[in-house]
């Protein structure tokens, strides 16, 4: 019996060389009847290479594959991460009056608890009443890796219009260079300082709270007064003398790379206050609300899915681009990269065994237009093609430079339009001729003019960057991550391939000293070798 990987990749080779833009002739209702919209987010995927056969038999999939059920069993508590037993329950962070089951209690009620602590400490902040050994706190300083800063680094930079409280900096390279550039010109008696880890283990973290602490101890008596840990780890964050007070902690059902929604996204409610973090938590609620009764066939993370699903798996186009045409969403990328690929860049399928399809893409981007001017040369002509995913918002926040975002809007545009028209060679050939080209000389060039077209991209369309909004955008992806690694039938929400190159360099450490280590390459002993002899 031919399965359904079959049937799609059978109806991928069947188009051929069709063109997209044959798509919009033969349907006229093309560009309506492929995009999606959901409180106010519209996502086109008009401009792809999935018609209306394909579509059906990509929506096939997801329903073969137990989305529906994983879906249910994931909002209602059971434990879908397998490999650490676990539940998956970020979305209970931001659904503060529902109720939701852990090993039969519910574990709202302390949700609820934590972030009304959280709110109560935000306002003690940004009022006043909580402040620093020389008076009112005018930065934060957030330390954490990973999760720990990925999510509320992004989110922090995407709301700067909102921004009405303390000033906010993120460390979270173990390289000095990042603590150090972070704290140079920052006043230690006017300053906070998060230390972000559940553990309070993360070697990277705690290096970079230790010397923190150090910086501070300098010009503060207390420096511990002035810290706030978000952490489970009671017992570490006493031990670093952080009151208990200060210390918002986490269970294990939320992973790291989906914590923003709580304690972890501490920084941006002292950034932007709890009612605009609630409002951001509001728009990830609305999106899982639809994502859990929307069918199929109108459910944005699935369709967003599914479009990344027909591309990697059944074009092969081994990465995504990710191009928000907002530069307060300079960080997105890199976010996304984190929630995508450590979700779904597994090599083996929750039973165990191997995969037989390639697991999640590699996911990059940049701001427009900015990446115009950097890598859209190798979107538009270079050999592989790379699925680009637009995100644009109707209307910016500085109304006296609207002129600048009817230009980036264009542009966002119409680099869709290119990437899916291109240039013909023919009309490349014109192009010459209007400049003065003849014979050989024109030929040569109009083939440098050539753009193959036929590029896939989507485009998500929002009114306005607000707090809702960005909720929206980050829960719809994770859900879309989530979509991808039930049809590919792995567990997104483990990350064992952070384990071992952290082994290994506790045990390169003492190489790169000088001291007698066993068990490393011989390549390895050679690079500790050059490093030592280049300190001197």
């Amino acid at each position: 019996m031919t399965t359904i990987w079959e049937r799609l990749a059978d109806h991928r080779a069947a188009q051929g060389e069709t063109r997209m833009e044959s798509l919009f002739q033969a349907d006229p209702s093309r560009a309506e009847e492929f995009s999606t919209s959901a409180d106010g987010l519209l996502l086109d995927w008009s401009k792809t290479m999935i018609d209306a056969g394909a579509r059906d038999l990509l929506l096939e999939l997801a329903a073969g594959a137990g989305v529906e059920a994983r879906r249910e069993a994931m909002f209602s508590g059971a434990k879908i991460n397998e490999t650490e037993g676990r539940a998956v329950l970020h979305t209970a962070l931001r659904n503060l009056s529902a109720s939701v089951q852990v090993d039969g209690q519910d574990v709202i009620g302390g949700v609820r608890a934590t972030h009304d602590r959280m709110a109560a400490f935000a306002r003690d902040l940004r009022e006043g009443r909580f402040a620093g050994q020389g008076g009112r706190i005018t930065d934060v300083v957030n330390i954490g890796i990973g999760g720990s800063d990925l999510g509320p680094y992004m989110a922090v930079l995407a709301m700067a219009p909102y921004h009405d409280g303390p000033r906010c900096h993120f460390v979270s390279n173990v390289d000095g260079a990042d603590i150090h550039d972070k704290l140079k010109g920052l006043d230690p008696a006017t300053t906070l300082v998060i230390v972000a880890s559940k553990t309070f283990t993360t070697i990277e973290t705690m290096t970079n709270a230790a010397t923190a602490r150090d910086w501070m101890a300098g010009s503060v008596t207390d420096p511990a007064a002035q810290f706030v840990a978000l952490s489970s780890a009671l017992d570490r964050t006493a031990d670093f003398g952080i009151d208990p007070s200060r210390v918002f902690g986490f269970e294990d059902w939320v992973g790291g790379r989906y914590s923003v929604w709580g304690p972890i996204g501490l920084s941006l409610m002292l950034a932007i206050g709890p009612e605009r973090f609630d409002e951001f938590l509001a728009g990830g609620a609305a999106m899982d609300a639809h994502f859990r009764s929307a069918p199929l066939a109108e459910n944005l993370p699935v369709l967003l899915a599914l479009v990344g699903i027909w591309h990697h798996q059944i074009c092969g186009y081994p990465t995504r681009a990710v191009l928000p045409y907002d530069n307060r969403l300079l960080r997105l990328p890199a976010y996304l990269q984190q929630l995508e690929m450590e979700s779904n860049g597994k090599r083996v399928a929750m039973d165990g065994s191997d995969l037989t399809l390639p697991s999640g893409p590699v996911v990059w981007g940049e701001p427009g237009t900015n990446g115009q001017h950097a890598f859209y040369q190798l979107i538009h002509q270079g050999t592989t093609p790379v699925p680009c995913e637009f995100i644009l918002a109707a209307r910016g926040h500085e109304d006296a430079l609207d002129h600048h975002h009817i230009l980036l809007a264009a542009n966002c545009l119409a680099q869709s339009e290119a990437l899916m028209r291109g240039r013909s060679l023919d009309e490349a050939r014109a192009l010459m001729a209007a400049k003065g080209l003849e014979g050989a000389e024109l030929e040569r060039q109009a083939r440098h003019r050539v753009f193959p077209g036929n590029r896939p991209s989507t485009t998500l369309l929002i009114e306005r960057l607000t707090p809702f909004a960005l909720g929206q955008i980050v829960a719809l992806y994770e859900h879309r991550v989530f979509v991808e690694g039930v049809i590919l039938g792995i567990n997104s929400f483990d990350q064992w391939g952070v384990e071992l190159g952290k082994e290994l360099a506790l045990k390169v450490e003492p190489l790169l000293k000088g001291e007698d280590a066993v068990g490393h390459d011989a390549s390895t002993r050679e690079l500790a070798r050059r490093f030592r002899l280049l300190r001197g």
